[in-house]
């Protein structure tokens, strides 16, 4: 479906949203400042996360590093941690690598316009925009789910969001309707209208502002609107984790890159096509990591957890092991494996799944 909008009907959708956003908008503390630094945090937290989630995590954030120098300057474990629990850890390994760039590349300030913000690492076309809107006011629309959501159901838009080709029409719609004049207040307005006005599921249309023009309120169309081909069905991973023990240390070792969790720490790794790990191919992978099993440890059970992906479902088994002496430096070297106390653990960054199980193991 094509949409057409004449010059009295851009002005009133900006219209109505400009007077529905100060009586509504929620009191977050990056709308309260025009540092560039501040508004690309914020950004990179909230994507695929909700702000009562992401809220803790930037102020954490903000506290621990002020500046972009600071975030630069920081070790990349340390990042990792601070973003312990927000998944997608990608956003966190581009973010630091952000920082970096920006310092050394701009002398620590952000480029001061939309077209110079998509060349920092990272920064795709929606945070370039937020960032070129909200700091400079800019005019250049803002695209992300919330706004998707509202303009499909708005102006009756049938395209597939989740084909990369519908992109382009959604942001010529946009980019007709943000006003010269209040660019960030529009960008600010539309994307709080979908999260808490034309919500996903329930949308507030008795008292919606723009149920008199909104082509999905007029046709019964609201729960067909925005069209969103489905995910891939997620696969299964079977992890059975070899939790190696000498006395009070915990052996764990840094994931590497090309899989989920790339420079968190997890345990020895035994992954499997089946849900179950027998005694003998337990006793055959800790001896294949240099390690002897300890005769006078009585067997302990094996705990269950589950973590789903976007698109995977890790289906875990922690498998206590109690070794009889420490693992020797060159089963150290081989593995990657390294012996942690509880408090030096406690610092490393770890998918939210381990953490979860050394959490009750210490309890």
């Amino acid at each position: 479906m094509t949409f057409s909008l004449t010059a009295p009907n851009q002005s009133w959708f900006a219209g109505a949203l400009l007077n529905w956003y100060p009586r509504h908008r929620r009191d977050l503390p990056w709308r309260h400042t025009r540092d560039p630094y501040a508004i690309w945090l914020s950004e990179v937290i909230l994507q695929q996360t909700r702000v009562k989630q992401g809220l803790p995590y930037y102020l954490d954030f903000i506290t621990s590093y002020p500046t972009v120098h600071d975030l630069a300057a920081a070790p990349q474990d340390e990042v990792l941690r601070h973003w312990q629990g927000l998944g997608y850890y990608s956003r966190a390994r581009n973010m630091h690598h952000t920082a970096q760039q920006v310092v050394q590349e701009y002398g620590g300030q952000f480029p001061g316009s939309y077209g110079e913000l998509l060349k920092l690492r990272g920064v795709g076309q929606y945070t370039a925009a937020a960032i070129a809107s909200f700091a400079y006011d800019e005019q250049v629309a803002v695209l992300d789910g919330n706004v998707y959501r509202v303009l499909a159901r708005v102006f009756g838009l049938t395209q597939d969001i989740a084909a990369p080709a519908s992109r382009k029409v959604f942001q010529q719609l946009a980019d007709t309707l943000i006003p010269a004049d209040h660019p960030a207040e529009f960008n600010q307005a539309i994307m709080e209208f979908g999260a808490i006005q034309c919500t996903p599921l329930k949308p507030d249309c008795l008292f919606c502002p723009l149920q008199s023009q909104c082509y999905a309120f007029q046709h019964g169309m609201v729960q067909e609107l925005p069209v969103k081909s489905k995910a891939k069905a997620a696969r299964t991973r079977y992890f059975h984790y070899l939790v190696l023990r000498h006395g009070n240390t915990l052996y764990l070792r840094k994931r590497g890159p090309k899989d989920i969790w790339e420079g968190l720490y997890d345990f020895a790794l035994h992954e499997d096509d089946t849900a179950e790990l027998p005694a003998p191919t337990l006793v055959e992978a800790v001896e294949k990591l240099g390690g002897r099993l300890a005769a006078n440890h009585a067997e302990e059970p094996v705990r269950s957890l589950r973590h789903v992906l976007s698109h995977q479902k890790v289906e875990a088994k922690f498998h206590p092991v109690w070794l009889a002496e420490p693992l020797p430096s060159a089963a150290l070297l081989a593995t990657g494996l390294l012996p942690y106390q509880a408090a030096e653990i406690e610092e490393l960054p770890k998918p939210m799944l381990i953490a979860n199980y050394i959490s009750n193991i210490s309890t």
